[in-house]
């Protein structure tokens, strides 16, 4: 065994540990702001009439089964939440005397917290700013079901190969000059789809035109960082399920902490050295060495 005494190896970690918890020159988490040219979607819910034609039309485009659910004895397709075969949904949530209509699917953060924690990058920041999805890179671990403060990616627990759903902006079509078919297949302009100086500049239209329409201002628009989706409302917008955010990224705070513990890997470092010295301890004692100094 090397001549190494207790007050050495304690020594060393000591000072280890000092270098840990020193304020070392921090990595400042770059913000990442949406662009304007991002694409993304307008949401009016005062002009939703809750058709569900867009979930329709995203299911045809997008190649996706049926959600058949019998409702006395009579086959229905229509979903009351998002799931593996379902990428949008109209939900009628109330706040008093007062209803409206809600469109739920992925918002397209410009900071996702699914992007955030996914370690392989199978869900990322693709072109003009949708989050998109990668199956080959996916390994199923599903912590962008728990990060998402939407609640919006699902796992297709039926499949033998499973993988994410959610919305993808209809990123397949673009090619064709086409854009997101749910926007398509609205009547009533209540589902608007475009770059997101457009929506906003719209959003911000309709508020001016008809003030007492709307309350709450442009959600996404700030919230989170900023969304894709952006979404107008004549009731409290948590009264519709979504979440009050603050302006910064849900994955700031998480990405920054992890930065200072892990910055130069001077904390597992530390930590290997503590179970080192550990180590050495117990075949010390267990093989009858020199004494500790």
């Amino acid at each position: 065994m090397p001549n190494v005494s207790r007050r050495t190896v304690l020594r060393t970690l000591g000072g280890a540990a000092a270098l840990a918890a020193a304020p070392a020159p921090a990595e400042a988490r770059a913000p990442r702001p949406p662009h304007d040219d991002d694409l993304g979607l307008l949401f009016d819910s005062t002009r939703c009439v809750g058709c569900r034609a867009c979930t329709v039309r995203c299911r045809e485009a997008n190649s996706l089964p049926e959600d058949v659910k019998l409702v006395d004895g009579v086959p229905y397709d229509a979903p009351i939440d998002l799931n593996d075969r379902t990428l949008t949904v109209i939900k009628r949530t109330s706040d008093g005397a007062d209803g409206a209509f809600v469109k739920a699917q992925c918002m397209h953060c410009a900071d996702p917290a699914c992007v955030s924690v996914c370690m392989l990058g199978a869900l990322h920041k693709g072109e003009r700013g949708v989050v998109a999805y990668d199956v080959s890179r996916c390994v199923g671990c599903r912590y962008c079901q728990v990060a998402c403060p939407f609640n919006v990616p699902r796992f297709q627990w039926s499949s033998a190969t499973p993988r994410i759903v959610k919305c993808e902006l209809c990123r397949h079509r673009w090619r064709e000059g086409k854009g997101a078919a749910c926007a398509e297949a609205c009547p009533r302009e209540a589902v608007v789809f475009g770059p997101r100086a457009e929506l906003r500049a719209e959003a911000h239209r309709r508020l001016e035109a008809e003030p007492g329409r709307y309350q709450g201002g442009v959600y996404g628009e700030r919230e989170g960082g900023g969304t894709g989706v952006l979404v107008l409302s004549a009731v409290p917008f948590t009264a519709m399920g979504l979440p009050a955010l603050g302006s910064e990224a849900v994955p700031a705070l998480g990405e920054t902490i992890q930065h200072g513990i892990y910055q130069g890997f001077v904390a597992p470092v530390v930590l290997f050295g503590a179970l080192a010295w550990v180590t050495w301890r117990n075949r010390r004692a267990g093989g009858g060495g020199e004494g500790e100094r």
